[in-house]
């Protein structure tokens, strides 16, 4: 039998501006280019450092 897969909608609420490059760098990883941009990701422990690295400028919506 198959898990499923769980997901987690990711919101972009801040900007990379004057900020450092890497965390830039993993917006565009998570799929987030623009402002108010939500997108769905897997929910694996990669997905989870990337979100905790960029806490400040995104929110997990429910």
């Amino acid at each position: 039998m198959a898990k499923k897969q769980t997901t987690i909608k990711v919101k972009r609420i801040g900007s990379p501006i004057r900020r450092e490059h890497r965390q830039g760098e993993t917006l565009q990883g998570l799929g987030l280019k623009r402002a108010n941009q939500i997108v769905e990701l897997e929910d694996t422990p990669a997905v989870r450092g990337m979100i905790r690295k960029v806490s400040h400028l995104v929110e997990v919506v429910e």
